[in-house]
């Protein structure tokens, strides 16, 4: 019997919560060293997963499936390919980080425990191919978020997730709308018995026209408010700025990819001629928010704001790399959502980093910083740099192959969202002029520079940059192949779809 590799990705974490749960509230060291090694040991069996992965095998790998409601077809079924396998690493590279790296003053088990549930969720949500499963998973990540926005954000904390819940469980009905009809449609067109299979629902294609249609919009409305998309983003700036830095580091970095990662893994698979119908809508929408996040971000005084809007501007440029239906722009856009987390978790992670010392985000308030903390100016130099999209760093080659990718099929859309890259240098070299450069003030004269933990707890996303930036082949040759499989999925089903329509016509 093989060893149930994803499903134990899955399930350790909320295993490590129950044990953090029953550990009294007073030993915060040893509820936060638990969970932790309880993290550590999610991301070797990541790291397993990526060492293990065949990389000349462009289907579904390691896949577990066990029956779990019989009368409804649902199973618990897992599986992994290029497209999901670096999303699941980054995960695992995260939730360590943001156990660790951020201090925690109240609370420190309900704390730990509510991280580990959530890894728990978005691993399951990346790993499901079940689409009740995947529901299931996509909707528990609503609540741990909730609560550790709520629990230990800033001053407008319980607005904020309010607002987030209230936006995020709005996307989800439509989601479960549009699943419910497609399961139905799926099983009265083929006289089959109803199934939540992903796989077997998008090889058979049974539901199409303009049933397809109205419920691949349902399925994107849900995935754009996650993302989120122009005009559904207004609870992220919010939700950014008021969670605490180890909710903004787990937001940023791997649950708004549920929605870029959702429009990929379900829209493009299993509404191939839809999605390609809807793809202008998309691509505008995606274009607006490039160009919108990075004008709101310059105009930004609260340094993690700023971070946020820029946030909505790259996961623009991700949703237009989609929608390109290009190998070059799939990879790229595969690649940019690992590239974001990794960056935009950095930068969050020092931005908490500069509030513990100044109790402050405002940019005004923040001048000559560099002379105090060298080392944090040089870190945050560079990940600036890698969110920019410099060459030799995570971010250039995920734009890059996301430009080259559209600007075939996509080109207008493309020419305007190239603007988005000079508005990313404006806003990022401005803030960090303004924050690091100058003549300090007494109080920012006298700002810490990071120390030992600080630096370590950095270093691998540091590495992850450098690593990405300078040699990404290895990465590039596990998302590739998967890639090219679901164009070719997509150009499959959509020629047929549009021969018999034209038959139709006839």
């Amino acid at each position: 019997m093989k060893f149930p590799l994803l499903t134990s990705i899955v399930l350790l974490p909320a295993v490590v919560a129950v044990v953090v749960s029953l550990l009294p509230s007073s030993r915060h060291d040893a509820i936060k060293a638990v969970g932790f090694v309880g993290c550590i040991a999610t991301a070797a069996l990541c790291l397993d997963a990526v060492i293990e992965f065949d990389r000349g095998n462009d289907g579904l790998q390691f896949v577990s499936q066990h029956i779990w409601i019989k009368d409804f077809g649902i199973s618990w079924l897992l599986g992994i390919d290029g497209i999901s396998l670096f999303l699941v690493a980054l995960t695992g590279l995260l939730f360590p980080i943001a156990i660790i790296g951020p201090k925690v003053h109240k609370d420190v088990k309900a704390y730990v425990a509510w991280l580990l549930v959530l890894e728990s969720a978005v691993l399951g949500s990346f790993l499901a191919l079940d689409l009740f499963l995947f529901f299931v998973f996509f909707e528990v990540v609503l609540v741990p978020m909730y609560f550790l926005i709520g629990g230990w954000g800033y001053d407008r904390r319980v607005y904020a997730s309010v607002k987030f819940f209230i936006y995020t469980l709005t996307g989800s009905a439509f989601l479960l709308v549009g699943m419910l009809a497609l399961v139905f449609l799926q099983a009265k067109n083929t006289g089959a018995p109803v199934t939540f299979n992903l796989v077997k629902i998008a090889e058979s294609q049974a539901v199409t026209g303009n049933a397809a249609l109205l419920i691949f919009a349902a399925f994107a409305i849900g995935f754009a408010v996650k993302v989120p998309l122009f005009p559904l983003h207004t609870w992220l700036p919010d939700a950014h700025t008021e969670a605490p830095t180890a909710g903004s580091i787990i937001l940023a970095g791997v649950m708004l990819k549920l929605g870029t990662y959702g429009l990929v893994r379900f829209g493009l698979y299993l509404f191939p001629h839809a999605s390609k119908q809807l793809a202008p809508a998309l691509l505008t929408v995606a274009t607006i928010g490039v160009i919108y996040g990075a004008l709101v971000a310059v105009v930004q005084k609260d340094l993690k704001r700023l971070v946020a809007y820029s946030s909505i501007a790259h996961l623009g440029f991700i949703v237009l790399g989609t929608f390109a239906f290009t190998s070059q722009g799939l990879t790229g856009a595969t690649l940019q959502m690992v590239n974001h987390g990794v960056s935009t978790s950095a930068l969050f992670l020092l931005v908490g980093f500069l509030y513990e010392r100044r109790h402050t985000r405002q940019i005004s308030e923040l001048r000559g910083v560099q002379k105090a903390a060298p080392v944090m100016a040089g870190i945050f130099t560079i990940v600036m740099f890698s969110s920019i999209g410099v060459p030799g760093l995570n971010g250039f080659l995920g734009e890059f192959l996301i430009l080259i990718g559209s600007f075939a099929t996509a080109r207008w859309w493309t020419v305007v969202a190239t603007a988005g890259v000079i508005l990313a240098a404006l806003y990022l070299l401005d803030a960090y002029q303004r924050v690091f450069h100058g003549e300090p003030d007494e109080a920012n004269a006298n700002i810490r520079d990071l120390d030992w933990r600080e630096r370590a707890v950095l270093a691998p996303l540091l590495v992850a940059i450098v690593f990405l930036g300078v040699f990404p082949q290895p990465v590039l040759e596990r998302i590739t192949p998967s890639a090219n499989r679901l164009l070719a999925h997509v150009k499959k089903f959509d020629e047929a779809e549009s021969s018999n329509v034209a038959l139709d016509r006839r």
